[in-house]
């Protein structure tokens, strides 16, 4: 009896390999370019508003280091994921501001808060105005801001506390 069976050479695996992974990176750099088109860049847009708590807060007020500006909604599975690291970064990190986009009353998005345990400063956006300035159509969403008021970094989707606390360092040496 013949073996028939043929096996490829292992450059041609690892070949064949490499096309696949070459065609996975583009597809995913493809996606999260359409997920971030309409995104601002440059200067950050103006950013001022109440927070839940009832402070005023304006984004040319925080020279001092970087911010990030978080856009999130409680209807967000992915989001709930990241809250936590959201409001740990706050807690280490007084230049953090949240935008609840297109998440209800104030009162709903309190509620959904206090039920998460979370309590990080947020902005609500009932209508989505913000939001819409800001160009984000997809939550979560981050903007890393340097000192100076251009927008560094944006993120779309899951994004990990130490990802998001090392793009805040790198936005503070430029």
């Amino acid at each position: 009896m013949t073996d028939t069976t043929t096996t490829k050479p292992p450059v041609k695996k690892w070949r064949n390999l490499a096309i696949k992974a070459l065609i996975f990176i583009v597809v995913i750099a493809g996606f999260r370019a359409w997920q971030q088109r309409d995104m601002v860049s440059g200067p950050a847009p103006a950013l001022q508003g109440m927070t839940l708590a009832g402070r005023a807060y304006q984004l040319s007020a925080h020279r001092e280091g970087p911010v990030l500006v978080h856009f999130w909604a409680t209807w967000c599975p992915i989001c709930k994921t990241e809250q936590g690291s959201i409001n740990t970064i706050s807690h280490d990190d007084a230049n953090v501001i949240t935008i609840a986009m297109n998440s209800g009353k104030p009162e709903e998005v309190s509620k959904h808060m206090q039920e998460q345990g979370i309590n990080f400063p947020v902005v609500n956006d009932p209508d989505g105005s913000i939001s819409n300035a800001w160009g984000v159509h997809a939550v979560p969403a981050s903007f890393i801001i340097s000192p100076s008021g251009q927008i560094r970094f944006v993120e779309v989707g899951f994004t990990t506390g130490i990802g998001l606390r090392l793009r805040l360092w790198l936005a503070g040496l430029f």
